[in-house]
């Protein structure tokens, strides 16, 4: 059974033969291997293009800002997997990134999208971004949405790694409409939802990015990157000091069973 598109069957990404690797038109061995940092060759990867170094370091620091934050949901099902499986570290890797969703980590994504939608709505009324802010907050007030890239349950008074992200982007003077969306969400969100809502790590990622001229659509891949070194730090320290079985145990305490009691079978 033929199923989906059948055409078109092509890569842009890599080829190779007998003697060489090509690698979006670079020969792996003679023009990247030893010659290229590992983001640049991310985002030749992912796009196709070098990065300029403004782009490198706006995304080698959203990398490091977003690669470890503790024993977040994904980690401890990574840990937890490997201590029922020590020897499958694949497998474990990827309980990890599995775990990695719209709520945790995955939400640059949903911010990602959301500031675009911002930016397409204020361009749609003559570029007011403020306008397009407030009609957007008040249409996810409405459904009872949270607003994406605003607010940590930890980090109330301000997300440390979002300020800085910021900063960087201002130092290699990266600026554009997706800054702009932000800041102008963080403006009006407050007063709108009625509680504090600062500029979130979830919400710097796409907008320093994206302004950088990340594509949107492979938003989700900065994350899974990032976190998958962080998880690579957890599971070397849980092959040598295991606490998967530790967390285990506090949940089954943590947690009391109130379902149907089983039926008195003493008589």
């Amino acid at each position: 059974m033929r199923i989906g598109k059948q055409d078109g069957a092509f890569t842009a990404i890599a080829g190779s033969d007998a003697e060489s690797i090509t690698v979006r038109g670079h020969d792996l061995c003679g023009d990247l291997i030893g010659k290229i940092d590992f983001s640049d060759y991310f985002w030749l990867l992912v796009t196709g293009e070098k990065p300029a170094p403004a782009q490198r370091r706006m995304m080698d620091a959203c990398l490091v800002a977003i690669a470890e934050h503790g024993l977040v949901p994904s980690v401890q099902a990574a840990r937890m997997t490997l201590a029922a499986g020590p020897e499958a570290w694949q497998g474990a890797m990827a309980a990890g990134i599995l775990g990695m969703g719209s709520v945790v980590a995955g939400s640059s994504d949903v911010a990602g999208q959301f500031l675009v939608s911002v930016v397409e709505k204020a361009d749609s009324m003559g570029g007011d971004l403020e306008k397009a802010a407030i009609e957007s907050v008040t249409a996810l007030k409405a459904a009872r949405k949270k607003v994406p890239g605003l607010g940590h349950p930890q980090h109330s008074a301000g997300d440390p790694r979002a300020d800085r992200l910021l900063e960087v982007a201002a130092e290699l003077d990266i600026r554009g409409r997706h800054i702009e969306a932000l800041h102008a969400l963080a403006k009006v969100a407050p007063g709108i939802i009625e509680r504090p809502l600062p500029i979130n790590v979830s919400g710097a990622i796409p907008a320093t990015i994206l302004d950088a001229g990340w594509p949107v659509d492979a938003m989700k891949a900065v994350p899974i990157l990032a976190r998958t070194a962080g998880l690579s730090a957890h599971l070397l320290e849980e092959s040598r000091r295991s606490i998967g079985f530790i967390m285990s145990h506090k949940a089954d305490l943590a947690i009391e069973y109130d379902g149907p009691k089983a039926a008195d079978r003493s008589n």
